[in-house]
């Protein structure tokens, strides 16, 4: 492969900025860098615009895990840990990227996190770096304090569903030992209570939604849709343009600033792999030349794995009954439609608790998303009885992988291992994050809504058995990241300014570039990366 090929110039534009990727970062970056006028910017997206109905409607995300239309629908190679399993990884491939599909969650993680990326020698990320532009882009229904701001692009709301079930699970995480915490983005994450949404007046707010839709009467901003970047255009080790597809035909644009990707954490090093710079067997293994021998790109990924226990409720108030009957469905579609609340509203986890699995921990290890329905399976059907979930999710595995293209089409999949629980941190945190989820579901505000529990069971018991169940039902909270990590290490694939590491004219700006996962979910975490990004650009720029 060529990454110097001519084409006709009928097919050549040029702008200051090109941006493949109008996702949770891609949006923000749009926005920004076209706010004052004096920059001609290209937004490129793969997917179509957000006209699905489905996106915009909170609990729509279920109609969205395997709509291809809208969605990646990834698959992880075999995972050794969990039995050979491949786990589907949905990625969104619409404008708004995954914002426009995932669960709606507000979690920006951990102080610590932060203050970790910064002492392993990323200076400017630490949490009082970045804490502004967590602020900066907030727009927070309670309004603005020292954590948080009023007046940004992002709309981060309450949630309007205050079900019965979600409230007694705070409660019995209480009577369990965890403190009561009505704000996990607030001074310290540790605690039990509702989460915050990316919603407003019972609406999704995608990134297309509250960034990319404010900016699109721009003259200086071009956004286009369904354009797939094949490859970046390299002169010499300067990046200088994106060859891409649209509707059939192959065109070339040129970026006489910057060329910025943000495709996420799978698609950035893909394409970058694609265009010659990765690790060089790889890419000569598939025939491309190799303009940057970069052995990190794809390195280095990490995601959230989740374990669900399913609880068998007492009483006919969970979303499974709803579903399940036509006439309170219909009625819950006409409430939404009429007043945009009831149970439509519902995020991916309505309450929740962060906690520590030793108390020698300086932070809390585990999250709990509880949410009042349950399924086999995100995004399959509800079950045909009363029920609901709880899962336990590790915040910081150890445990890494890689992403890798499996040939030069840019259309085919990339080969994604994760190796969930491949150490034994991992295995033991997931196991004792299930024994103490265990103590809050059978506390006493839980007790009257309670039967059973229907998944493990009550026959799970030992350490090994509950190993056994995290390798036979543990799945994707869909978080992957650090594929691009940030450092200043030799695997190291872009610096403290995320411009890539031996190339010119080329930065990374997605959940790619996160030198670890965040304690917590991670959208809020990459709108606040493609804000501090904009600034450094623009500075660069002058």
């Amino acid at each position: 492969m060529n990454n110097n090929g001519a084409t006709s110039p009928k097919n050549t534009s040029e702008f200051d900025y090109v941006i493949v990727g109008a996702g949770s970062a891609g949006c923000v970056l749009a926005n920004r860098l076209s706010a004052d006028g004096r920059h001609s910017v290209l937004l490129l997206e793969a997917g179509p615009r957000d006209s699905n109905l489905w996106i915009h409607v909170p609990l729509g995300y279920g109609k969205l895990f395997k709509e291809k239309t809208v969605n990646w629908m990834y698959q992880t190679e075999p995972e050794p840990g969990l039995n050979g399993r491949q786990v589907f990884q949905p990625r969104g491939k619409v404008l708004g990227g995954s914002s426009s599909i995932n669960g709606l969650l507000y979690v920006r993680g951990q102080h610590e996190d932060y203050d970790r990326w910064r002492q392993h020698g990323n200076t400017g990320w630490g949490f009082d770096d970045v804490l502004p532009y967590f602020k900066k882009a907030e727009d927070q229904q309670r309004g603005a304090d020292d954590y948080h701001g009023a007046g940004g692009p992002l709309p981060v709301s309450d949630m309007l569903h205050a079900d019965p079930l979600s409230g007694a699970f705070i409660k019995a995480a209480v009577e369990s030992g965890i403190p009561d915490n009505p704000d996990f983005n607030g001074a310290t994450q540790e605690g039990a209570g509702w989460f915050q949404t990316t919603t407003r007046n019972g609406r999704r707010a995608s990134t297309a939604r509250s960034y990319l839709r404010p900016a699109k009467g721009r003259g200086n901003l071009r956004v286009e849709t369904a354009a797939l970047a094949q490859r970046i255009l390299f002169e010499g080790r300067r990046a200088v343009g994106i060859e891409y597809r649209q509707n059939g035909a192959l065109r070339t644009v040129r970026a006489k600033k910057e060329i910025l990707i943000s495709s996420g954490a799978y698609n950035s090093p893909q394409l970058l792999q694609l265009s010659g710079v990765g690790p060089a067997e790889l890419l000569k293994s598939h025939g491309i030349d190799v303009v940057l021998d970069a052995p990190g790109v794809g390195n280095d990924l990490q995601d959230h794995m989740q374990v669900r226990i399913v609880m068998r409720c007492s009483k006919p108030i969970t979303l499974n009954d709803i579903v399940n009957h036509p006439g309170r469905r219909i009625m819950a579609g006409v409430r939404y439609a009429a007043f945009r609340k009831g149970p439509l509203t519902i995020a991916a986890g309505t309450s929740g608790a962060f906690f520590k699995t030793d108390p020698r921990l300086a932070s809390p290890d585990v999250q709990i998303h509880f949410l009042p329905f349950s399924t086999d399976k995100m995004g399959e059907k509800l079950h045909p009885y009363s029920a609901f979930s709880a899962s336990v999710c590790q915040v910081r595995p150890e445990s890494r992988g890689t992403l890798r293209i499996k040939s030069a089409d840019p259309m085919a999949a990339p080969e994604i291992r994760i190796n969930y629980l491949a150490t034994e941190t991992d295995r033991t945190v997931n196991v004792e994050g299930l024994k103490i989820l265990r103590k809050i579901l059978a506390a006493p505000a839980l007790k009257p809504f309670v039967v059973e529990e229907a998944d493990p069971g009550a026959k799970v018991v030992s350490d090994e058995d509950l190993l056994a169940f995290c390798r036979k039902r543990g799945s994707t909270v869909y978080h992957p990241t650090s594929t691009c990590r940030m450092g200043n290490d030799s695997l190291a694939v872009v610096d403290q300014r995320l411009r890539l590491r031996g190339i010119e004219g080329l930065r990374v700006v997605d959940a790619s570039v996160m030198p670890d996962l965040v304690s917590g979910n991670t959208n809020a975490p990459v709108i606040m990366i493609a804000e501090k990004a904009s600034d450094m650009i623009l500075q660069d720029a002058r």
